[in-house]
């Protein structure tokens, strides 16, 4: 399946690590991408504007909570959203499958109807077929949109995941049904199976045979080891097709997205840069910083010296703990915005090294640094 107005292509490869670029009728996104994540409609702490100056090229939305707060309804009224949100960027949205499993208490698992779950905000009943959540990513309007899966949380229980597996294959041929011929979109097929080589290549068989726009490897950063997490793209990388977007979901910390691309994968979204931000945590070029420490009271250097975007280095050490220890929201603000122009920058840095055949050695230099 091709969508007339989406496109992939590999620009160049340094063995698995590819540098690539996706074209939306929105724009293009230059792979390795790194998604910054609009949960409610919001990357938390940052404006859209900002969010385009530190080179974001696409960000992520999510079903579940966008279905509970505001409602599909009003951000239909306003014509998706995009609109909703003062946002022409393209924008991934994500089922709604992970959720389910992580807020809430009470939920429950019907092969035909989906899952039904209570609201974690008010407790309200809900029901998310596949069939449901295409339908509410196509009124958001998303650019790249997500087929409905069972995200089980880690276990070692072979049968319970080959049964989820299953189950999530099942979601994935409905929701390309309900999907349709979307000229305008793309439709992502989601890889699971839990730590077992072949029930991840079974996996990733059927979603062949189905054929999609892109591949995403789910069922990851639910408590593994990130050498877990690694075997695992290891026994996929050789198998996924190389003409299609790979796409590692709700990964990771920089060194995770080193590693993952050393195996293959294009994209990726994670909270961590901006939930840091707001609790005090800096990544930066030498290291993590938790700004909250006293050991910064009276450091009068910039957070970040290499930092060209933003005057973002005209805040002193100094300054950030004292926004931090009175709870400041510019503190939040400063540092989330830092985070997200760094992971920018390092997967700026990452496509450079690629393109020049270097990648390996950059890889080597930060893994264990960042």
């Amino acid at each position: 399946m091709a969508s007339n107005n989406f496109a992939f292509n590999v620009l160049k490869t340094d063995k698995n690590a590819r540098q690539g670029l996706i074209r939306t009728h929105r724009g293009t996104i230059q792979t390795p991408a790194f998604m910054p994540v609009g949960t409610q409609a919001t990357v938390k702490a940052c404006t859209i504007d900002d969010i385009k100056k530190t080179g974001s090229e696409i960000i992520l939305g999510n079903t579940y909570h966008l279905m509970i707060r505001p409602g599909v309804d009003r951000i239909q009224s306003v014509g998706g959203l995009h609109e909703f949100m003062n946002c022409d960027l393209p924008i991934l949205t994500d089922s709604g499958g992970f959720q389910v499993m992580s807020l809430s208490k009470l939920n429950k698992i019907d092969p035909e109807k989906g899952a039904i779950f209570n609201s974690h905000i008010d407790g309200k009943k809900f029901y998310l077929s596949p069939e449901e959540s295409i339908r509410i990513q196509l009124i958001l309007n998303s650019d790249i949109v997500m087929v409905m899966d069972e995200c089980p949380k880690k276990t070692d229980n072979y049968e319970l995941i080959k049964k989820s597996m299953s189950l999530s294959m099942q979601w994935a041929k409905r929701s390309k049904l309900a999907f349709g011929s979307n000229s305008k979109k793309a439709l992502f097929g989601i890889i699971q199976g839990g730590l077992f080589k072949d029930l991840r290549l079974e996996s990733l068989k059927e979603l062949l045979a189905i054929d999609f726009d892109g591949y995403a490897i789910g069922g990851l950063a639910v408590g593994e080891s990130q050498k877990e997490m690694f075997t695992v793209l290891d026994n996929l990388k050789d198998e996924l097709p190389i003409d299609k977007p790979h796409y590692l979901m709700g990964v990771g910390t920089p060194s995770d997205i080193l590693g993952a691309v050393k195996r293959g994968i294009d994209m990726f979204d994670c909270v961590m840069p901006t939930r840091s931000g707001r609790t005090g945590l800096a990544f930066t070029w030498d290291g993590r910083i938790n700004i909250k420490n006293n050991k910064y009271k009276n450091d009068n250097t910039p957070l970040d010296k290499n930092c060209k975007k933003f005057n973002l280095n005209k805040y002193s050490k100094n300054y950030l703990n004292h926004l931090f220890n009175t709870n400041e929201i510019l503190g939040s603000m400063l540092l989330t915005l830092n985070n997200i122009n760094f992971y920018q920058e390092l997967m700026t840095e990452i496509r450079k090294n690629i393109e020049s055949g270097t990648f390996h050695d950059f890889h080597d230099k930060y893994i264990n640094k960042l």
